[in-house]
């Protein structure tokens, strides 16, 4: 008789705090996580689109929702939400750091306050809330943190540099967290989806890069499924997978006209 594999699911209990709630993605996360039965934190800039996503949450799933409009680029305001939360006695459980941007163009006439914004939301705002939240959970020994990196960050990204290189950050910083807080109760998941159909692509100014496009909904049970095996890290999607491969052993000097190429689509 085969030996029964242990159940490694992980509880979704509690309360979660996601990041870029509005749309998009993060409002599948956030959707998804009160229909499992959490109460939920919601964090983006949009203050009218939060509102209606927490009374939404309120009447069909029955979960408090609590809104804190910020602009998590601010530091002195992203201080001033980690203390709403706190002086609240809000305890977060599941922490999804979801809210990023990317910016299409060549380097060197992008933006330069655009750039230092992009790196801000991406990588310091998502290390500054895991620093906050993490300690608690290592206490409690229970809790989440999941960091949507992207396919972009396993190769170099022409006209699309400081996105790619962001993401390469949040893999690695995930990745090295998930081994520090192994047989602790806490898991720490970097979840990296390709093209997915939300707003972010209209935000980098090229609405029609990158077509083919996966569900938000796809990204939500890839995430989640991973979360339940104690995964380093997921790619959603079989094609996402194969090229995400590729790009790892494949020559960078062959990789980037290609990744040059791909985000021409």
């Amino acid at each position: 008789m085969a030996e029964k594999r242990p159940d490694r699911s992980f509880p979704l209990v509690g309360t979660a705090l996601v990041t870029g709630a509005s749309s998009g993605l993060g409002r599948h996360y956030a959707e998804f996580l009160a229909r499992a039965g959490l109460d939920v934190i919601l964090v983006a800039r949009r203050t009218e689109d939060l509102h209606e996503l927490a009374d939404v949450i309120s009447q069909q799933y029955g979960r408090s929702a609590t809104v804190l409009p910020t602009d998590l680029t601010d530091r002195p305001a992203r201080q001033a939400m980690v203390e709403e939360v706190d002086s609240r006695g809000l305890r977060v459980d599941v922490l999804i750091n979801n809210a990023g941007f990317g910016t299409q163009g060549e380097f060197a006439t992008m933006d330069p306050d655009r750039i230092i914004r992009e790196i801000e939301l991406n990588c310091v705002a998502l290390t500054d809330l895991t620093r906050h939240f993490l300690p608690g959970m290592l206490e409690r020994r229970h809790g989440a943190v999941i960091n949507v990196a992207s396919t972009a960050g396993f190769q170099p990204w022409p006209t699309m540099s400081v996105y790619g290189a962001s993401k390469s950050y949040v893999r690695s910083f995930s990745q090295a967290l998930w081994w520090e807080t192994r047989n602790t109760g806490v898991r720490v998941l970097s979840v990296c989806p390709g093209p997915t159909d939300t707003d972010w692509m209209a935000n980098t100014g090229s609405p029609g890069m990158l077509p083919r496009r996966r569900t938000p909904e796809q990204v939500v049970q890839s995430t989640f499924r991973a979360l339940n095996r104690d995964a380093l890290e997921v790619i959603d999607g079989p094609m996402n997978r194969l090229t995400s491969f590729a790009a790892s052993v494949v020559p960078t000097r062959v990789v980037l006209p290609i990744a040059r190429l791909w985000a021409k689509e």
